[in-house]
Protein backbone atom coordinates (compact mmCIF):
# COMPACT_ATOMS: atom_id res chain seq x y z
CA UNK A 1 0.00 0.00 0.00
CA UNK A 2 1.53 3.54 -0.65
CA UNK A 3 2.56 5.51 2.59
CA UNK A 4 2.14 9.18 3.45
CA UNK A 5 5.28 10.76 4.68
CA UNK A 6 5.53 12.55 7.12
CA UNK A 7 5.04 16.33 8.13
CA UNK A 8 8.43 18.95 9.42
CA UNK A 9 10.44 15.65 8.95
CA UNK A 10 13.54 14.64 7.18
CA UNK A 11 13.68 11.75 4.58
CA UNK A 12 16.87 9.74 3.95
CA UNK A 13 17.98 8.60 0.77
CA UNK A 14 20.87 5.98 0.90
CA UNK A 15 22.92 3.77 -1.24
CA UNK A 16 25.72 3.61 -3.72
CA UNK A 17 26.57 5.66 -7.45
CA UNK A 18 22.92 5.04 -8.17
CA UNK A 19 21.50 7.04 -5.21
CA UNK A 20 24.74 9.17 -4.97
CA UNK A 21 24.36 10.62 -8.83
CA UNK A 22 26.99 13.67 -8.38
CA UNK A 23 25.57 14.68 -5.23
CA UNK A 24 27.52 17.60 -2.99
CA UNK A 25 29.46 16.43 -0.20
CA UNK A 26 29.25 19.60 1.32
CA UNK A 27 25.53 20.63 1.00
CA UNK A 28 22.65 18.89 1.51
CA UNK A 29 20.55 21.19 -1.08
CA UNK A 30 22.21 19.46 -3.76
CA UNK A 31 20.88 15.73 -4.29
CA UNK A 32 22.62 15.19 -7.01
CA UNK A 33 21.26 14.45 -10.82
CA UNK A 34 19.59 11.17 -10.17
CA UNK A 35 16.31 9.95 -8.65
CA UNK A 36 16.90 11.26 -5.25
CA UNK A 37 16.81 15.00 -6.67
CA UNK A 38 13.89 13.59 -9.07
CA UNK A 39 12.00 12.50 -6.20
CA UNK A 40 12.51 15.01 -3.59
CA UNK A 41 11.28 17.69 -5.99
CA UNK A 42 7.78 16.21 -7.03
CA UNK A 43 7.19 15.61 -3.08
CA UNK A 44 8.63 18.87 -2.57
CA UNK A 45 6.12 20.48 -5.26
CA UNK A 46 3.21 18.49 -4.68
CA UNK A 47 3.06 18.31 -0.41
CA UNK A 48 5.04 22.09 0.11
CA UNK A 49 3.12 22.34 3.30
CA UNK A 50 4.15 18.63 4.45
CA UNK A 51 8.06 21.16 5.06
CA UNK A 52 10.22 18.13 4.52
CA UNK A 53 13.77 17.95 4.42
CA UNK A 54 15.65 15.66 2.03
CA UNK A 55 18.86 14.19 2.44
CA UNK A 56 20.83 12.42 0.08
CA UNK A 57 23.81 10.01 1.54
CA UNK A 58 24.28 7.90 -1.55
CA UNK A 59 28.21 7.04 -2.01
CA UNK A 60 29.45 6.20 -5.11
CA UNK A 61 31.00 2.52 -4.87
CA UNK A 62 29.54 1.33 -1.54
CA UNK A 63 28.81 -2.07 -0.42
CA UNK A 64 26.50 -3.83 2.33
CA UNK A 65 29.39 -3.15 4.62
CA UNK A 66 29.95 0.05 4.06
CA UNK A 67 26.85 1.07 4.71
CA UNK A 68 26.98 -1.05 7.97
CA UNK A 69 30.22 1.09 9.04
CA UNK A 70 28.63 4.95 8.36
CA UNK A 71 25.02 3.91 9.44
CA UNK A 72 25.46 5.33 12.50
CA UNK A 73 26.96 8.84 11.18
CA UNK A 74 24.63 8.68 8.01
CA UNK A 75 21.13 7.91 8.97
CA UNK A 76 20.70 7.26 13.21
CA UNK A 77 22.63 10.91 14.00
CA UNK A 78 20.30 12.71 11.33
CA UNK A 79 17.22 11.31 12.35
CA UNK A 80 15.18 10.74 10.04
CA UNK A 81 11.49 9.76 9.70
CA UNK A 82 11.80 8.00 6.30
CA UNK A 83 14.61 6.11 4.99
CA UNK A 84 15.42 4.88 1.51
CA UNK A 85 17.59 2.28 0.74
CA UNK A 86 19.21 0.94 -2.28
CA UNK A 87 22.64 -1.39 -1.91
CA UNK A 88 23.87 -4.23 -3.38
CA UNK A 89 24.66 -3.97 -7.02
CA UNK A 90 28.45 -3.16 -6.20
CA UNK A 91 28.19 -6.33 -3.59
CA UNK A 92 27.88 -8.60 -7.22
CA UNK A 93 30.06 -6.15 -9.68
CA UNK A 94 32.77 -6.08 -7.51
CA UNK A 95 33.14 -10.34 -7.94
CA UNK A 96 33.22 -10.44 -11.47
CA UNK A 97 35.82 -7.50 -11.65
CA UNK A 98 37.97 -7.50 -8.70
CA UNK A 99 37.38 -10.85 -7.50
CA UNK A 100 36.06 -9.71 -3.96
CA UNK A 101 32.65 -11.48 -3.86
CA UNK A 102 30.23 -10.58 -0.61
CA UNK A 103 28.37 -13.66 0.77
CA UNK A 104 24.48 -13.84 0.61
CA UNK A 105 24.68 -14.75 4.27
CA UNK A 106 27.24 -11.15 4.88
CA UNK A 107 24.83 -9.50 3.18
CA UNK A 108 21.77 -10.64 4.95
CA UNK A 109 23.64 -10.15 8.25
CA UNK A 110 24.61 -6.66 7.72
CA UNK A 111 21.68 -5.51 5.62
CA UNK A 112 19.55 -7.02 8.92
CA UNK A 113 21.67 -5.32 11.24
CA UNK A 114 21.46 -1.85 10.07
CA UNK A 115 17.20 -2.40 9.60
CA UNK A 116 17.41 -3.77 13.29
CA UNK A 117 19.35 -0.69 14.49
CA UNK A 118 16.89 1.97 12.72
CA UNK A 119 13.72 0.34 13.85
CA UNK A 120 15.32 0.17 17.53
CA UNK A 121 16.31 3.42 17.76
CA UNK A 122 13.97 5.27 15.30
CA UNK A 123 11.43 3.62 14.19
CA UNK A 124 10.63 5.58 10.91
CA UNK A 125 9.21 4.76 7.70
CA UNK A 126 11.37 2.54 5.86
CA UNK A 127 11.48 1.61 2.05
CA UNK A 128 13.34 -0.74 1.00
CA UNK A 129 14.31 -0.70 -3.04
CA UNK A 130 15.67 -3.70 -4.66
CA UNK A 131 19.26 -3.84 -6.46
CA UNK A 132 19.03 -4.11 -10.39
CA UNK A 133 20.47 -5.09 -13.10
CA UNK A 134 20.06 -4.73 -17.32
CA UNK A 135 21.94 -7.71 -19.19
CA UNK A 136 23.58 -4.93 -21.77
CA UNK A 137 26.80 -7.33 -22.24
CA UNK A 138 26.64 -11.28 -22.35
CA UNK A 139 28.51 -11.32 -19.24
CA UNK A 140 26.43 -9.65 -17.03
CA UNK A 141 23.77 -12.64 -17.71
CA UNK A 142 26.46 -14.45 -15.50
CA UNK A 143 26.20 -12.05 -12.72
CA UNK A 144 22.57 -13.18 -11.39
CA UNK A 145 24.24 -16.14 -9.92
CA UNK A 146 25.02 -13.76 -7.29
CA UNK A 147 22.19 -10.84 -7.88
CA UNK A 148 19.03 -13.19 -7.63
CA UNK A 149 19.88 -14.48 -3.95
CA UNK A 150 20.49 -10.92 -2.98
CA UNK A 151 17.41 -9.68 -4.52
CA UNK A 152 15.72 -12.19 -2.63
CA UNK A 153 17.26 -11.59 0.51
CA UNK A 154 15.84 -7.85 0.42
CA UNK A 155 12.28 -9.13 -0.34
CA UNK A 156 12.85 -11.30 2.90
CA UNK A 157 13.78 -8.76 5.06
CA UNK A 158 10.92 -6.08 3.48
CA UNK A 159 8.71 -8.94 4.92
CA UNK A 160 10.17 -9.64 7.91
CA UNK A 161 10.56 -5.51 8.93
CA UNK A 162 7.22 -4.53 7.60
CA UNK A 163 8.69 -2.18 5.12
CA UNK A 164 7.42 -0.66 1.80
CA UNK A 165 9.50 -2.54 -1.41
CA UNK A 166 10.16 -1.11 -4.61
CA UNK A 167 10.97 -4.27 -7.43
CA UNK A 168 13.27 -2.04 -9.32
CA UNK A 169 15.00 -5.07 -11.11
CA UNK A 170 11.33 -6.55 -12.29
CA UNK A 171 10.31 -2.65 -13.34
CA UNK A 172 13.73 -2.53 -15.13
CA UNK A 173 12.73 -5.90 -16.54
CA UNK A 174 9.62 -4.62 -17.61
CA UNK A 175 11.07 -1.46 -19.01
CA UNK A 176 13.36 -3.09 -21.45
CA UNK A 177 10.40 -4.82 -22.92
CA UNK A 178 9.49 -1.71 -24.14
CA UNK A 179 12.60 -0.02 -25.18
CA UNK A 180 16.51 -1.59 -25.61
CA UNK A 181 18.30 -2.03 -22.05
CA UNK A 182 20.75 0.68 -22.78
CA UNK A 183 18.27 3.14 -23.37
CA UNK A 184 17.60 2.74 -19.44
CA UNK A 185 21.37 2.14 -18.33
CA UNK A 186 24.59 2.20 -20.66
CA UNK A 187 26.42 -0.49 -18.54
CA UNK A 188 23.56 -2.24 -17.10
CA UNK A 189 23.76 -0.62 -13.47
CA UNK A 190 23.98 3.24 -13.82
CA UNK A 191 20.93 4.49 -14.68
CA UNK A 192 20.91 6.96 -17.86
CA UNK A 193 18.29 10.05 -16.87
CA UNK A 194 15.04 8.38 -18.10
CA UNK A 195 16.31 5.85 -15.93
CA UNK A 196 16.62 7.61 -13.29
CA UNK A 197 13.21 9.43 -13.45
CA UNK A 198 11.65 5.57 -14.27
CA UNK A 199 13.17 4.84 -10.55
CA UNK A 200 12.00 7.92 -9.39
CA UNK A 201 8.57 7.40 -10.45
CA UNK A 202 8.44 3.51 -9.29
CA UNK A 203 9.09 5.66 -5.73
CA UNK A 204 6.90 8.10 -6.26
CA UNK A 205 4.13 5.98 -6.52
CA UNK A 206 4.47 4.81 -2.97
CA UNK A 207 4.24 8.43 -1.45
CA UNK A 208 0.80 9.34 -3.91
CA UNK A 209 2.99 11.63 -4.78
CA UNK A 210 2.28 11.34 -8.58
Amino acid sequence: MPIKLPSNGTVLFQGDSITDAGRSYESDEMLGAGYAMLASAWVSAEYPEKNLRFVNRGISGNRMKDLKSRWQKDCLDLKPKAVSIMIGINDVWRRYDSNDPTSAESFEADYKHILMQTRNVLNPQIILMEPFLLHVTKEQIKWREDLNPKIEIVNKLSKEFNTILVPLDKIFAEAAQRKEPTFWSQDGVHPTLAGHALIAQSWLRIVKAI
